[in-house]
């Protein structure tokens, strides 16, 4: 009894100071001031590093500015390798990242449907509040540069801006 007892305690309190590994993660901004979603999984492999995918459904070229959102029919797929700063406490995160669009674009029912496919490698950078070690919060930013050449030609530029606030969990 004093075994199962004590083989228990031991249990609960290397529960609780065991770091959770793993993330999962909601660009909550761009959910309300686009009406997209991405959620994302983030596997923390040491003090101070990460590697994460993200699904962007109804993705937008740099944040849709100057075109209606409603005029984008692409998803994103992207993966991130994140280094934190101070650990895997609150701390700024910086995070290189490869990025993958499809879909299309259609700026009025006249106009010809734009292949968005492309490759974007770019650097992301903000900062990540972590409460309980279990839930985060922060506001990000990232610059990419975009390798086809018939999206750069429709938005004359090849340089792509994404911002957000995240929330997420992790365990």
């Amino acid at each position: 009894m004093k075994k199962t007892l004590f083989f228990s305690l031991f249990l609960i309190t290397l529960g609780t100071y065991a770091q959770s590994k793993h993330e999962v993660k909601w660009n909550i901004a761009n959910t309300i001031a686009f009406a997209s979603a991405e959620i994302g999984y983030e596997y923390l492999f040491d003090e101070n590093q990460s590697v994460g995918a993200e699904l962007l459904i109804n993705d937008t070229y740099n944040l849709s500015i100057g075109r209606q959102v409603k005029d984008f029919n692409t998803n994103s797929f992207q993966l991130t390798y994140s280094y934190y700063v101070n650990g895997h406490n609150s701390s700024f995160v910086i995070s290189p990242m490869l990025k993958f669009r499809t879909g299309d674009y259609q700026k009025t029912a006249s106009d010809p449907k734009i292949d968005m496919d492309s490759f974007i490698l770019g650097i992301q950078m903000g900062y990540k509040w972590i409460l309980n070690d279990k839930f985060t919060f922060g506001p990000y930013g990232s610059i990419g540069r975009n390798f086809s050449d018939k999206v750069n030609d429709e938005f004359d530029t090849a340089v792509e801006f994404h911002a957000g606030f995240g929330i997420g969990y992790r365990f």
